[in-house]
């Protein structure tokens, strides 16, 4: 067999990461397998490109089991199939969550050397902001995260309304307070995007070390009693094994990485004998605590043209793409979604629960209706679910789609957050900072105020926010997958390293964590020393520390 030190599979946001900083060692063979292609079309790094990503391209086209807590919807669940993964067909927005949510990660399920004060370190690193400079970013890492170029003087008036609604102005939602309304920082550069593939794996393509493989998709990890040794691999309609000297790292976000354990005999024992697997390692918690954010939106008619609507049409497409080149600004420098906030739909709680995206037109997504004219879309997503799912296998077939049910709503105060979540949303369009620019709700419609009717709107609109974690969760209980190294609990050589391994999700868009454990996950791996644990500057001085929250 073909050997390398480290074998990597998939090339998604923390697969990229992980083969740049593996390959930094010369005297290592890195190999990045990924199941899908190169991210060769302009789609994927023009901001505008996101509209149609959601829609097919570049994505595995799967949909989830039928929902049993949503009148039995298939909702469809975009997952990249892409180098770069999600990094290269998302909407670009970069937050980290809330600080808490790290801390409950080290507090509550046992995962030391998670907290937010050790992994502030791993995420400025990763980092070159263009404007913020301070305890809580980086300048000199590698990812691009800029401000918004194509927004128009709707955001504003957006964010103007969160203010009367009575949201403060947040200037930086990774900063020292999460709560607020603003724009959102983007994963750009040079108003291109910037995908773990631009950032980090094409600068380390150049070495030599460095093997990358596009549309090879790992089919089994080859084990040697209880060591993983290789991976089985099909790519050109061949099949073939390859070994790993040192470890295999499975980094196929959190439906792939469950598949690839789930078909290489590692999981439920009971799952794998109905679906014909060979047992090789009875680990129950694979697949399970599927969690993910979901959204549910109101459209509002505009107006005038005050949104992006229409620049669809062949010759306004065409415009869009003269002005992009020559001055990247204009319909395709917008990544569609750039202002939105952090608010509480339950006021108790200590940190905010719901995130809002405004989306500068409609029908931006699948799945969500374009109306005739102008229009504005608000997305709400409660940001802590209760609601936990799993991913299992249909059959033996590697090729076969995986079975996914997050089990949206299934715990009845997930259902209860995404509603008062869109009633927020509705209020916000209300407000009088819009009013030249908003001339009625179309979705859900100023009928729609029964808790019947706004259950069966949300039943036909929700959709995912395209953040499953967790079906491979760190942690010492004996649900947990793997420990606070990453390693699969039981077997040797064999490592997750990405989205799956969160025990809870945090409360934001899922992309920059993403990031953040495969920078730290390359040190677990390469077995140095932690980041240092940030101290912040008002600490550094010696001053009354206040409460950090988030």
């Amino acid at each position: 067999m073909t050997e390398f030190d480290y074998i990597v599979t998939g090339g998604g946001s923390a697969g990229c990461v992980l083969a740049a900083r593996l390959s930094e060692d010369p005297s290592v063979s890195v190999l990045l397998l990924e199941a899908g292609g190169r991210d060769d079309s302009f789609l994927f790094h023009w901001p505008a490109g996101f509209a149609k990503m959601t829609k097919g391209i570049a994505s595995w086209g799967w949909s989830t089991a039928p929902q049993k807590h949503m009148k039995g919807r298939e909702v469809w669940f975009t997952q990249a199939k892409v180098i770069g993964g999600g990094s290269t067909i998302n909407a670009q927005i970069y937050t980290r969550g809330n600080a808490r949510d790290y801390d409950s990660w080290s507090d509550v399920h046992g995962c030391n050397g998670w907290s937010y004060r050790e992994l502030l370190p791993y995420f400025k690193r990763a980092e070159a902001n263009e404007r913020f400079n301070d305890d809580y970013h980086g300048i000199d890492g590698p990812l691009g995260v800029s401000m918004p170029r194509a927004t128009l003087p709707i955001c504003d008036a957006f964010i103007r309304a969160g203010q009367q609604y009575g949201i403060p102005y947040n200037p930086d939602f990774n900063g020292r307070d999460q709560a607020g309304v603003g724009f959102y920082q983007l994963t750009q550069c040079n108003a291109r995007r910037s995908s773990a593939a631009v950032a980090f794996l094409k600068p380390a393509e150049i070495r030599p070390n460095l093997t990358v493989m596009p549309r090879t998709q790992a089919t089994r990890i080859l084990l040697e009693n209880d060591r993983a040794i290789g991976v089985e691999v099909s790519g050109n309609g061949q099949s073939q094994k390859l070994r790993a000297a040192r470890e295999v790292i499975v980094s196929s976000g959190a439906i792939g990485s469950p598949r690839l354990l789930l078909l290489s005999g590692i999981g439920p024992a009971e799952h794998l004998k109905s679906v014909g697997v060979d047992v090789r390692h009875d680990l129950p918690g694979v697949g399970e605590n599927l969690q993910d954010h979901i959204d549910i939106c109101t459209i509002s008619e505009l107006t005038g043209p005050h949104s992006y609507d229409g620049w669809d049409s062949w010759y306004k497409s065409a415009l869009a793409g003269l002005q992009y080149v020559m001055f990247k600004s204009g319909p395709a420098a917008a990544s569609l979604f750039e202002t939105g906030g952090f608010w509480y739909a339950d006021e108790t709680e200590s940190q905010p629960d719901i995130q809002f995206h405004l989306g500068q037109g409609s029908g931006i997504e699948k799945g969500i209706v374009k109306i005739d004219g102008a229009g504005i879309t608000l997305n709400s997503a409660y940001m802590r679910p209760r609601s936990r799912g799993t991913v299992r296998l249909a059959s033996n077939d590697p090729f076969a789609a995986p079975l996914i049910d997050p089990n949206y709503w299934s715990d009845p105060r997930d259902l209860e957050m995404s509603l008062r979540g869109l009633e927020m949303a509705r209020e916000i369009l209300a407000q009088p900072a819009l009013s030249k620019f908003v001339r009625k709700e179309v979705l859900p419609g100023p009928a729609v105020t029964s808790n019947d009717d706004l259950f069966a709107y949300a039943c036909k609109m929700a959709k995912t926010d395209h953040h499953p974690v967790g079906t491979c969760k760190m942690g010492q209980d004996d649900m947990a997958v793997v420990d606070n190294d990453l390693r699969v609990h039981g077997l040797e050589g064999l490592r997750v390293c990405d989205s799956s391994i969160m025990p809870r999700i945090n409360s934001s868009n899922t992309n920059a964590p993403t990031i953040m454990i495969g920078e730290k996950g390359s040190d677990l791996i390469r077995d140095r020393a932690p980041l240092a644990p940030w101290v912040f500057e008002h600490e550094r001085n010696d001053v009354r520390r206040p409460k950090v929250v988030g």
